[in-house]
């Protein structure tokens, strides 16, 4: 043991030692949360639906694929992308060798069997002769006959094969099934190409549709309008006036990345292009005193929709569970949920957390 007199010496640096190394293991106090600024809207009743309107575009009642029958190397193609194309004109061109060598080899092997054939049934014709005469039997006969037979399938079989090569040296050629307009090129000159490959997509001339997509929830509402003429009016890019059209189809099954349903719209005579931008109005029921926010707005807490309300009294926010109506154009229709007055975030919920501090949002003045 130390003696008294150095014990007494050592007790407050011992101390100092235990203070600081408490003072080392103890957790530092967290920094304090900032208060985030946020961008609000104060909610207000307003009137809601009426007119829909979605984005569409014009394309071809008919628009074909077109690929070579069989498969080979692309020498030519004189067809170009907004060419328009009468039926039957050349749009694009195979290497034809091989298959002119192969139409040229079975037109040897035809000739080979028309000749044997031939042969036969001048052998068949004398051997029948001589049994007419007594001179053969008639099971010597059969045998001719027989050979006959098989001589005359030979040269059928010769004959559909010629046939067959000349179909395949034909199908080297790429021709247009109907008149219309290339739309798009899917392989060019030198590329090696599979049988039934695209290469040229073709818009037939006729009739003209305007293609757009709706969510769901419409989609049973356009298939009871399907077949009116009116029901729906069509707006070019660029034009104040619309025309009515007719809703032709309505696709069966939803797009499996988009999750909408393809609807086209018969444009009747009206002028269009093909590509041509439109917008497609729809005419349906107004609801009013309903709440419209942006998007942005809008977030899902433990499978709920939900948005941030403002506290003024405490400047903190909290999660306000809402009821969706729908859309109206880009604003999301709130049918229950909040009231006139509050304060609703429309940016960066994503960040905040329950009862967290912020402040209003204030813009930089121009001359800072």
């Amino acid at each position: 043991m130390y003696p008294k007199s150095l014990a007494s010496r050592l007790a407050p640096a011992v101390a100092l030692t235990a203070v600081a190394a408490l003072a080392a293991c103890s957790k530092p106090e967290p920094a304090p949360e900032p208060v985030r600024a946020v961008r609000t809207v104060t909610v207000s009743t307003q009137s809601a639906g009426g007119t829909q309107e979605f984005a569409a575009e014009v394309r071809a009642r008919t628009e074909s694929r077109l690929a070579f029958r069989v498969g080979g190397k692309i020498t030519a193609r004189p067809a170009e992308v907004g060419q328009h194309v009468k039926a039957g004109q050349l749009l694009a061109q195979l290497d034809a060798e091989d298959m002119r060598q192969g139409q040229e080899s079975a037109r040897a092997a035809l000739g080979a069997a028309q000749s044997n054939f031939d042969f036969v049934a001048g052998e068949y014709r004398r051997f029948k002769d001589l049994r007419d005469q007594g001179f053969i039997s008639d099971w010597e006969l059969e045998r001719r006959s027989t050979a006959l037979k098989a001589a005359q399938a030979q040269l059928d079989q010769a004959r559909a094969q010629a046939a067959m090569q000349r179909n395949q040296t034909a199908y080297t050629s790429l021709a247009a099934t109907a008149a219309g307009t290339v739309t798009a090129v899917d392989a060019e000159v030198g590329t090696v190409v599979a049988a039934g490959a695209p290469v040229l997509r073709l818009a037939h001339d006729g009739p003209r549709d305007a293609v757009f997509s709706v969510p769901e929830d419409a989609a049973g509402a356009f298939r009871l309008l399907l077949g009116k003429r009116g029901a729906v009016q069509v707006r070019l890019w660029g034009r104040a006036d619309s025309a009515p059209a007719t809703l032709r189809e309505v696709a069966a099954a939803a797009d499996p990345a988009t999750r909408t349903f393809l609807v086209k719209a018969d444009l009747g005579d009206l002028a269009v292009q093909l590509g041509q931008t439109a917008s497609v109005l729809v005419a349906g029921p107004r609801a009013e005193a309903v709440v419209k926010l942006p998007l942005t707005a809008v977030t899902r807490s433990q499978g709920k929709t939900a948005v941030w309300i403002v506290d003024k009294a405490t400047m903190t926010v909290r999660l306000q569970p809402i009821a969706v109506g729908g859309a109206d154009g880009n604003l999301v229709v709130v049918t229950d949920g909040l009231v006139a007055g509050q304060e609703v975030v429309t940016a960066g919920v994503h960040v905040l957390s329950p009862a967290q501090k912020v402040k209003f949002y204030q813009p930089a003045s121009a001359g800072r």
